[in-house]
């Protein structure tokens, strides 16, 4: 039987992006499909069929870097998604002939209606589809998304429709008081399906909403699907609930009788009628196909695979994690478990696996090591680089330093991989090394960025970047693992970090300062 080099699970966005790198360097790979044509997910979900990633056509650049950071959709290297599609908010149908297409243009091994139903490892990985053929592979790459619905253990609850299932037509709504269970995308995009039709509609879970525009995670509630919440609180018969579902059950006239114990109301408890129930809870990563012994470990609540920093899982070698079940590793803070995420961290996990197992150097340009010449390749990659705008905080470019005073700069590596990468030694040899990422301030998440009276930065105070509200440039100092300066260059409405005193002097007065001296020559 012969052995694969990579079998990727999965010829969704992840999965076709990471067969386009392995393809580019030669590598021997096979991705297997479970349906009959890329994209299968987006066949089917979202069930009210518009996106809600952006697909900004008209963005007044030329920059094909910069135009990245508004196209939320494509792949690397392209084709672009405006291709096929000017709408902002585009249908989902145009995500699966993207895809197809994708896969199609540059010819991608991919083995459709290859449903993968059991993995073991008796010494390579041997992964069976439905069929009872088996594919052996030294390394495996799972990019199947989260396929599993979550379903609460709440007493009657089987008895509720899923959100995988329900109808997605108004009209057999019509007059109708419906419940829905969950307070994320998925929940809010049915309610607003359903406004026209019903009666009422309550929305009901334990946590607060959290909106997407403050939080700037784009899985928190998105403007787009909100409607609801003014048809709620300009007293339109719908409601939130703030509380725990308890109990659902089912009358013999076949509507519900759900208990709902409300958490703003001293744990008032009540009974309420409802004609549907609908489970709007989210999705979770699948595992049951994974053999014991080579069965990844689960994280946060068993949602995802638990991962190391370099997207391995953290007890199977060789089992690695693409798309949106990485986003265990900045869940809620960056944008992993989206595609203008995860197309950033699938490219660098292919250099990790370039780095390791094939002996390639990750990709790096020296520099003279002054003030000067870091500081102009710090403003020329933070301008420009969409990676770091789309994975902020959690990609990083770095510049390593060595005693001799030169330097090297190595563009978008995964944060909390720097040090591993540094201890091993695949970054040559550093004395010191700076990191540098784009941050939302702190405590941006708990500010309304729509209240004038709040505490604001003026955008030309360079002392006090660090309180900064919007997304601006960081460099962070380490030696020896360990945090030794840091440097915030002011925000800036336009992005465009190049005024001379505001930005300019000083980043250079900070590199002066951090810099090594270099040594005397004999």
């Amino acid at each position: 039987m012969s052995e694969l080099d990579y079998l990727i699970i999965g010829a969704g966005p992840a999965g076709l992006q990471m067969g386009h790198h392995l393809q580019a360097a030669g590598r021997d790979y096979l991705i297997v499909e479970a349906g009959a044509a890329a994209g299968t997910f987006f066949s089917r979900y979202p069930r009210h069929r518009q996106l809600i990633s952006i697909n900004k056509v008209h963005t007044g650049w030329d920059d094909p870097e910069l135009n990245m950071r508004m196209d939320w959709n494509s792949l690397l290297p392209g084709p672009l998604f405006k291709e096929y599609t000017p709408r902002f908010f585009p249908a989902a149908d145009d995500m699966v002939r993207y895809l197809g297409d994708f896969a199609a243009r540059h010819e991608l091994s991919v083995r459709y209606d290859t449903r993968i139903e059991r993995i073991t490892r008796p010494d390579a990985f041997e992964a069976v589809d439905q069929h009872g053929n088996v594919l052996r592979a030294r390394r495996l790459i799972v990019a199947t998304g989260v396929s599993k619905p979550y379903v609460p253990q709440i007493p009657g609850i089987e008895t509720a429709e899923l959100y995988t299932e329900v109808s997605v037509d108004p009209a057999d709504f019509t007059d109708q008081r419906v419940l829905i269970i969950g307070k994320g995308n998925s929940a809010f995009e049915t309610a607003d399906n359903l406004i026209e039709t019903t009666a009422v509609i309550h929305v009901a879970g334990p946590h607060s909403i959290r909106l997407a525009w403050q939080s700037h995670f784009l899985g928190h509630l998105r403007a787009v699907n909100n409607n609801f919440l003014d048809t709620y609180q300009l007293k339109s018969q719908n409601a939130i609930l703030d509380g725990n579902v308890i109990d659902i059950a089912r009358q013999s006239d076949s509507s519900y009788l759900v208990t709902v114990s409300f958490s703003r109301a001293d744990e008032v408890t009540k009974d309420i009628r409802y004609d549907r129930v609908i489970v709007a809870t989210g999705f979770r990563f699948d595992a049951s196909i994974f053999a014991p012994e080579c069965r990844p470990e689960l994280a946060i609540n068993d949602r995802f695979p638990a991962q190391t920093p370099a997207w391995e899982s953290v007890n199977v070698p060789g089992l690695y994690f693409a798309g949106t079940i990485t986003q265990v590793r900045d869940f809620k803070k960056s944008t992993s478990a989206f595609i203008h995420g995860f197309r950033y961290g699938t490219r660098s996990l292919h250099r990790i696996l370039e780095q390791r197992e094939h002996a390639r150097e990750w990709p790096n340009r020296e520099l003279a090591g002054t003030a000067d010449d870091v500081g102009e390749a710090i403003l020329a990659r933070v301008n420009r680089t969409s990676a770091l705008w789309q994975l902020f905080g959690f990609l990083g470019d770095v510049v390593t330093l060595n005693a001799t005073g030169t330097a090297r700069y190595w563009e978008e590596l995964p944060v909390d991989y720097v040090a591993d990468a540094i201890a091993a030694g695949s970054l040559g040899e550093v004395d010191s090394y700076f990191v540098i990422t784009l941050e939302y301030g702190k405590d941006h998440d708990r500010v309304d960025p729509f209240d004038i009276n709040a505490k604001r930065i003026a955008q030309s105070d360079a002392e006090n970047a660090l309180d900064g509200r919007y997304l601006h440039p960081v460099l962070r100092q380490y030696r020896d693992g360990e945090q030794i300066a840091e440097h915030h260059i002011t925000e800036n409405l336009e992005n465009e970090w190049v005024h001379e005193t505001v930005h300019r002097k000083p980043l250079f007065d900070f590199l002066e300062t951090a810099l090594p001296a270099p040594e005397p020559s004999r």
